[in-house]
Order: structure tokens, then sequence, then C-alpha cells
């Protein structure tokens, strides 16, 4: 694997815009319907944030790009379900998924405005909820208030974890600083399992919030 690691990180360092477009358009896919759920859109996001700390990638540029790619993502898809209405979700190629339509619906129907905030954190429905809102008449004022600071959020969610992981392998890895890249696939492994663990936690935290959200709507 380290055989092809070499390349790729020579590569990245003469083509850096290249990696920016890679990170815009895999945030991108990530909201698209169907696409979304088989981009993995999360993995090359936490692998290119590998090259930041070297200087190959700048930090503010890598979150400018997946941020802009999951703002036109999600606007795009919520403005098709926006236009379309529930024909969108009865068409191709989404009725070839009605289980996971129901999920984001359910979703939706459950937590209201707050679906399109957490959606943008738990896969696969992250890649359904934006036009599954449109497509159930959320206003456009609602929906971006919302998706807007939850992207916002979700970029820096991704790509941190992974200069951290790069940096902890530095001081307290023993790994030499020219050979940092070459763990990279060490950094989307601990990025993956703690962006899994946030959401495992805040899935968790809205099922204890669940009775008392009820409670409330019932009185």
């Amino acid at each position: 694997m380290v055989s092809y690691l070499d390349p790729l990180i020579t590569f990245v360092s003469a083509n850096a815009w290249l990696a920016y477009l890679t990170l815009f358009l895999a945030a991108l896919l990530e909201a698209v319907p169907v696409v979304g759920s088989v981009i993995p859109g999360s993995t090359l996001i936490l692998a290119l944030s590998a090259f930041i700390p070297d200087g190959q990638l700048k930090l503010q540029w890598v979150l400018a790009a997946a941020s802009a790619g999951g703002l036109l993502g999600d606007g795009s898809a919520y403005w098709c379900g926006h236009r379309a209405q529930r024909e969108v979700l009865e068409g191709w190629p989404l009725n070839k998924y009605p289980r996971l339509i129901a999920q984001s619906e359910s979703f939706f129907q459950r937590w209201g405005i707050w679906a399109v905030f957490f959606a943008r954190f738990v896969a696969p429905i992250r890649a359904f909820v934006p036009v599954t809102a449109g497509a159930l008449g959320m206003p456009p004022a609602r929906f971006f208030a919302t998706n807007i600071p939850a992207v916002l959020l979700w970029a820096p969610a991704h790509v941190l974890p992974g200069v951290v992981a790069i940096e902890v392998l530095h001081r307290f890895g023993g790994i030499p600083h020219h050979a940092r890249l070459k763990h990279y696939w060490i950094v989307a492994v601990i990025g993956a399992s703690m962006i899994a663990f946030a959401v495992w936690m805040m899935r968790r935290r809205q099922s204890e919030m669940q009775p008392v959200v009820e409670r409330i709507r019932g009185r």
C-alpha cells in the first residue's frame, strides 16, 4: 500500500487544486439521493485531511471545499424536492429505495426542523432528508437556516479529526515528520471511529429525549 502512497503524495503536492476539487465533489455527491449512499465521501475527506499538517493542503481551503460541496448538494436536493413535491419521491430512481424514503420521512416527521440538522451527520439518510424536506413542504427559509449551520459544523467534524490524528502520530507515535502521510489510512480509521462514536452518542441522546418530546407534544 505504501508504494501507492508515494505517487499520491507527490501528485497532491503538485496538483493541490485537484485535491480541493475532489473534496468538493465528495461532499457534493454525498448529498445526492441514491448516489450519496454509496459514495465514500467521508472517507475521502478524512484521508485528504492528512495532507494538511505537512502543508500540501491548506486547512481553510479544505474546509471551504467540503462546506461548499455539502451546501450545494443539500441545497440542490432540497430544491428538487421543493419543486416536484411528492412526485420526486414516487418517481425513478427514488422509488427503487422505498425503505430509505420511508426512514427519511419518518425521521423528518419525528424531528421536524432538527431532522435537517441531525441528518447531515447520519448516513445514509443524509442523502435523502434534504429532498424529503423539500417534497414535504418545508419552507426554504427554515431549511437553509438549519442546513447551513449543520454543514458548517459537519465539515470541521470530518476534517479536523484527520489533522489531529496526524499530529498525534507525529508527536506521540514516534513517526518521523516526512513519513506521516504514509499512515493516512490510520488517520481515516481513527477519524471514522471518532465520527461513528459521535453519531452513536447523538442518536442515543435522541432516544433518551424522545419521551420528553412526546410529553411536550401531548401537552
